[in-house]
């Protein structure tokens, strides 16, 4: 007599085994998933966090520029250089002297207030701001002036020492 061929099954996984594999990929998974998450919210809030620093830095700028007092314009000046880069500062730097003249003879005192802020673009270390201000300007000999409304187009840089202005626009 012949061994009838014994068809064997192969070996069954218990399920118990199994669920625990399944298990095992799901939660390496659903780690992978965590960590993605993380790091993108993380790098959405330092995103956020830069375009913050970038509305303040052009506020301040803002402000800056229209806050001067002619009593005290050498140290308004000096606020304006230590708040600007590049071209913008070398220029304003250049005629500091003229505008310090021009305000001592007119005896001019300004306040600027900033009515609203916001990011227009932002790429990389550079952004596009706009500023819209409020500014009380006085001058000797001229009656009393109200209000006047500007808008700004301020363009910003990131620097070693810090978000400075590097761009001021008059916008219509």
């Amino acid at each position: 007599m012949s061994d009838p061929v014994s068809a064997d099954p192969a070996p069954e996984v218990p399920a118990r085994q199994l669920n625990r594999r399944v298990m095992g990929v799901a939660l390496g998974l659903l780690g992978v998933l965590a960590i993605t998450l993380g790091f993108l919210d993380y790098r959405a809030r330092e995103r956020e966090d830069v375009r913050t620093e970038m509305v303040a830095a052009a506020t301040r700028g803002a402000v800056n520029l229209t806050t001067i007092d002619y009593e005290r314009v050498d140290d308004d000046v000096q606020r304006i250089l230590d708040s600007s880069t590049g071209v913008f500062r070398d220029d304003f730097e250049k005629r500091a002297d003229s505008f310090k003249d021009a305000a001592r003879k007119a005896q001019s005192k300004s306040v600027g207030t900033v009515a609203e802020a916001a990011v227009e673009s932002v790429d990389g270390d550079q952004g596009r701001i706009l500023v819209a201000l409020t500014v009380m300007t006085s001058n000797r000999g001229v009656p009393e002036q109200g209000p006047r409304g500007w808008r700004t187009r301020i363009g910003v840089v990131k620097t070693d020492d810090g978000i400075k202005i590097s761009q001021v626009e008059f916008v219509p």
